[in-house]
């Protein structure tokens, strides 16, 4: 987007302005002036709205920098996009070079169109994107990383796609029944109800890209299954996406049993977080034990996501961050 004949240009400072006569303005501007304050906190210049027109004005290589971010903000939103903190954060850095904080651009296509409450699911970094191609490429796939940058989401959204496409005839969903802390033994109700709480964060995925009601449809049927770690002893699977979730909590025992449980035409995509290992502290995670020993084996593929992968709060990154500094060799 060039400036318009309004631009001015005064030494190192200069003047823009972007029409947004195109867009709705609340799209560009967010909730309450969210996006605009966003944009503001990472432009060391001022940004002005009157009428259909932002008015940016800055030294000239930020101006410019900030004239194409809400140039390809407006573009996005006329192509349906929905624009928030995350976005504004990757658009920023690829304009200003920072590579630290990059994301990815979202693909062209989203990965798969859902009928729960996301209508379409991109990849929104660097490493989401990295993930996605190795589980197309990998048949055993391990994704190591901290909490929101969406491992197991992305994985439940890579077994809908596979199940859609007839490449799987189900979906395995498999956690340890590990607390974190807490004593959840004594829950009232039948088996199904006591491990309930070990598999809802799975359950949530589904409901994002299913909705309930083909969630009941497909357990039913059994397209879909969920199940603890235990309960997979002796089991073949075949024909089937099996996603194993906080693995950090497997021991090595158990990780071993459930890599010899895959059949022919098995796929399995193994999550975990190894900065927040439940297990007692003389017992040595399996998730840790095979980065070590299965790295190198073909057909087995690992991905390392970072707090730059991170798609909860803003706040979550700093958290991650803060403990990382805390404790490194916990990290």
């Amino acid at each position: 987007m060039t400036p318009t004949p309004g631009g001015t240009d005064t030494g190192d400072r200069q003047e823009v302005r972007v029409d947004l006569g195109r867009v709705d303005h609340l799209s560009v501007l967010g909730p309450n002036d969210a996006n605009l304050r966003d944009l503001e906190e990472r432009f060391d210049g001022t940004l002005v709205v009157r009428g259909q027109t932002m008015i940016i004005n800055g030294s000239s290589d930020q101006v410019t920098a900030m004239q194409d971010v809400v140039g390809e903000l407006v573009e996005r939103i006329r192509l349906g996009h929905a624009i928030d903190s995350v976005t504004i954060g990757y658009l920023w850095a690829r304009r200003t070079g920072d590579q630290a904080t990059e994301a990815a651009e979202p693909a062209d296509e989203p990965i798969l169109y859902s009928s729960g409450t996301r209508r379409a699911v991109r990849v929104r970094t660097v490493g989401q994107r990295k993930y996605v191609d190795v589980i197309r490429a990998c048949d055993v796939v391990f994704a190591i990383g901290p909490a929101g940058t969406g491992k197991t989401f992305l994985a439940v959204v890579m077994a809908m796609d596979y199940l859609k496409r007839q490449l799987v005839d189900r979906i395995v969903l498999v956690r340890p029944a590990v607390e974190a802390g807490e004593q959840l033994g004594f829950l009232p109700g039948d088996l199904q109800e006591k491990i309930n709480p070990y598999l809802r964060p799975l359950y949530d995925a589904l409901v994002d890209i299913l909705g309930p009601a083909r969630i009941t449809k497909y357990t039913a049927r059994g397209v879909i299954e969920a199940s603890p770690l235990a309960y997979m002893r002796g089991r073949t699977l075949n024909n089937a996406f099996v996603i194993l979730d906080e693995a950090q909590n497997t021991t090595v025992g158990q990780m071993k049993m459930f890599l010899t449980r895959l059949g022919r035409q098995a796929k399995a995509v193994v999550t975990g977080d190894i900065t927040q290992i439940d297990l007692p502290r003389e017992e040595r995670s399996g998730l840790v034990h095979v980065r070590e020993i299965l790295r190198d084996t073909e057909g087995i593929g690992f991905v390392e996501l970072g707090t730059a992968d991170v798609m909860r709060h803003p706040l979550v990154r700093r958290i991650i961050d803060a403990f990382a500094e805390a404790d490194p060799d916990r990290t």
